[in-house]
């Protein structure tokens, strides 16, 4: 007879191995379930083994980029909110690094390729409201304008976040999208303030400054 999955166990499982990742402790099948309460079957149960896990860890990634841009609010200036989903793609990175790496490790599949493509969709959906209403060029692509601007993120998060550069760098990342911008079309100082506005501190340290 078929196991009973639970989706608590199954949550658990799935924090736990984000924990270890981050806390950098060997990731076994028994080291996984160890003081957990549950048994080393329960990770055959909800995930089919190790490999379905690291699958569910990839997911996990995707799934908390998803919830961080669905709670941004959309305004009126589609620069201003494009540069925003860029700058949370880069909170989400530096909020779970490890989980962050597990994201685009492509030897791992994912659970759902439609899900994790989705969150590619909110920065298609900005550039798109930035060409109508005119704040890019009428030939821009949106689907390419958000591929750049998501390689802008990508680059700055692996050498930050999982890479060698101190946090202070993320303060170039608003000139990096001005750029960007005004090469897709926009007028540069209109362009400047909503990326002003949509960019975040997120070269500050944790705590500094309090």
């Amino acid at each position: 007879m078929a196991r009973t999955r639970d989706p608590a166990v199954r949550t658990l499982l799935v924090e736990r191995a984000a924990r270890m990742l981050r806390d950098r402790e060997p990731l076994t099948l028994r080291s996984l379930v160890a003081g957990t309460g549950v048994s080393t079957m329960a990770v055959y149960t909800h995930f089919g083994g190790m490999d379905g896990l690291w699958m569910a860890l990839r997911q996990e990634g995707f799934t908390r980029l998803a919830a961080r841009f669905a709670a941004l609010a959309t305004t009126d200036d589609a620069v201003r909110d494009l540069t925003a989903l860029v700058a949370a793609y880069l909170g989400n990175a530096l909020d779970h690094p490890d989980l962050y790496r597990v994201m685009f490790d492509a030897s791992v599949e994912l659970e759902d390729l439609t899900a994790a493509d989705a969150t590619l969709e909110y920065l298609v959906q900005a550039a798109r409201r930035g060409r109508d209403d005119g704040r890019f060029r009428r030939g821009t692509d949106p689907l390419e304008l958000a591929t750049q601007s998501w390689v802008t993120g990508h680059g700055l998060a692996s050498l930050v976040a999982t890479g060698p550069l101190p946090r202070r760098t993320l303060d170039g990342g608003a000139s990096m999208l001005t750029a960007l911008f005004i090469g897709a079309g926009d007028r540069p100082d209109r362009c400047r303030a909503s990326v002003e506005r949509g960019w975040p501190p997120l070269g500050e340290e944790p705590g500094a400054g309090h």
